[in-house]
């Protein structure tokens, strides 16, 4: 198998090959990427767990990318100009570049089940960190007047520019970070911090930042975390161990849940509601798609 995604974060080798591929219309196939067993859940996390299922947006997004998998003449190219390409950039950027490599955290209905919202539902600004190419922020922005990305992929900027969102330079991705307040003298009803903690050097000074330009009564973060928790940070082509370390204990999906209340009350953050889903990234000529199980919270500031 191939390795695919300098992710919001990096992708391992994780791929579902074409010829070992899960029916994605089959609930019973692909019903291991939703289960919790809530009985290893602590007492306090039991009542807010959120169970999700195969739905239909999940499924058109697994139908696109196998499809794309199969456009040899086109997986051929990508595959040239990446080993061409990736001798001066980063795979991130080259996957901007090519426009491939899209991600996919969760649907339009996900999203609402999970924040308890209505389709209707409306508030003023999204802030979207490490966006990459700002699909999944496509599927949050319906729901804001505002919306508010940031990245450090040129190429993935360029992405994101043609989506017209606003793109924020200097704040956040410590330690490029300089408070939003600082850039832009606002706070945020919604901050989406997707698969990014895992490969930030200072992952707590993030969040705290975070927590100092949240609207600090209704505002919430949507935060995901693939679980197990193996954090590295690129450093010069090199990968490295983060200098600040989150205190996630445990083996099993459920054991690191239970570990992560304390270390997100230590950045001023309760858990409001989580819930167990696929992080799905478009495949290429080896795999049809590839797939690591994300942990997806609702933090409200306390």
């Amino acid at each position: 198998m191939g390795w695919v995604c300098n992710r919001r974060g990096a992708w391992v080798n994780a791929g579902v090959s074409r010829g070992k591929q899960i029916k994605v219309s089959s609930w019973e196939g692909n019903r291991k990427w939703y289960v919790c067993n809530t009985e290893q859940l602590s007492e306090s996390l039991q009542p807010i767990f959120v169970q999700s299922y195969l739905d239909q947006g999940t499924q058109i997004f697994l139908n696109n990318s196998i499809e794309k998998s199969g456009w040899l003449f086109i997986q051929l190219y990508h595959s040239f100009v990446s080993s061409i390409f990736s001798l001066f950039m980063s795979r991130t950027s080259i996957n901007g570049l090519l426009g491939r490599g899209s991600m996919f955290v969760f649907s339009p209905e996900q999203f609402q089940r999970l924040l308890k919202i209505n389709p209707e539902w409306k508030s003023h600004r999204l802030l979207d960190l490490g966006a990459g190419d700002g699909e999944v922020t496509k599927v949050m922005s319906p729901h804001f007047e505002e919306i508010y990305a940031t990245e450090l992929s040129e190429t993935m900027i360029w992405q994101l520019q043609k989506k017209k969102y606003r793109y924020c330079s200097e704040y956040f991705l410590h330690p490029l970070c300089q408070t939003a307040k600082q850039n832009t003298g606002f706070q945020y009803d919604v901050i989406s911090c997707l698969n990014l903690l895992d490969r930030c050097d200072q992952p707590l000074t993030v969040l705290k930042d975070i927590r100092s330009v949240l609207e600090p009564t209704r505002g919430r973060v949507i935060l995901a975390l693939v679980l197990p928790f193996h954090p590295y940070v690129e450093n010069g082509g090199k990968w490295e161990k983060p200098s600040e370390v989150l205190e996630i204990k445990g083996h099993t999906w459920e054991e690191q849940v239970n570990s992560l209340p304390e270390v997100f009350s230590k950045a001023g953050f309760a858990i409001e509601a989580f819930t167990r889903l696929p992080y799905l990234c478009e495949g290429d000529m080896y795999n049809d798609y590839y797939v690591l199980d994300d942990a997806v919270f609702v933090l409200k500031p306390v």
